[in-house]
């Protein structure tokens, strides 16, 4: 009856029923795929590098320059290098003995303009023979950041405001007499300087820093343990020979106590 009944169908089974049509999905082109993870990191390049606009912006002429630069420099472990500063800033000091400060600064500038424009004549001459065009041959040091920051600025001057009132503050309690002792260590280095000062003028003084820094690091680091050994005798004298003028002077007490 079933088989010869032409309205009657077999029931149909969950697996059997035509799935509802899924909406047409547009096809992504494999150029336009590779580029969302490309966009992605730079999404987080740019949301990394926020969180960095609230620290100051380093010129790009200073951020060679730290501390351990400057100690390399004195210890001479680029001779190269150390000997060019070494020799320039003879060189400016031994002028500046000669010539007035006006005059010297003339000089190296004429000096340094003569240089940067004969140079800047010959590229030009040269790009006109060989029909190239290389652009100025100082782009690279004309698009170099050398503008401090505002807070960079604030920054040096926090830290000059700070040594000039530890400084003033010292000099006060020195010509007050807070400490007896420290006012006459401090009378006897001034009447030191007296001699100093009649055999020697501000700029012989200053080549004489700049050769001691440039050679007493070099000199200590290779004689470190003799120098140590007579350093300790002499700071032993020294304050041996204070604590008795300390004892003997009335109303003179040590810091310890």
């Amino acid at each position: 009856y079933l088989k010869s009944s032409p309205h009657i169908q077999p029931m149909k089974t969950d697996e059997d029923r035509p799935s509802k049509p899924k909406p047409p999905t547009a096809a992504v082109p494999p150029e336009v795929r590779s580029e969302k993870p490309h966009q992605e990191d730079m999404h987080k390049i740019t949301s990394e590098g926020k969180g960095d606009l609230g620290k100051p912006a380093v010129p790009t002429f200073l951020e060679g320059f730290n501390k351990q630069k400057a100690i390399d420099l004195l210890y001479w472990r680029n001779v190269k290098q150390s000997g060019a500063v070494f020799s320039s800033v003879l060189l400016l000091l031994f002028s500046l003995t000669q010539f007035s400060v006006v005059s010297v600064g003339a000089y190296l500038a004429l000096a340094a303009l003569s240089a940067t424009i004969s140079f800047r004549i010959y590229k030009s001459v040269l790009q006109a023979v060989q029909k190239t065009d290389e652009g100025h041959p100082f782009k690279g040091y004309l698009e170099m950041e050398i503008a401090l920051s505002q807070d960079q600025i604030s920054k040096y001057a926090d830290k000059i405001l700070l040594y000039t009132n530890t400084c003033m503050k010292e000099l006060r309690r020195l010509f007050l007499v807070q400490d007896l002792v420290d006012s006459l260590k401090f009378a006897v280095l001034m009447w030191l300087l007296t001699y100093v000062g009649a055999l020697f003028n501000g700029l012989t003084l200053l080549i004489l820093a700049v050769v001691s820094m440039f050679t007493l690091p070099v000199v200590y680091e290779k004689h470190q343990a003799q120098i140590d050994q007579y350093v300790g005798l002499i700071r032993t004298h020294v304050n041996s020979v204070v604590g008795k003028i300390q004892a003997k002077i009335p109303g003179a007490k040590r810091k310890e106590e």
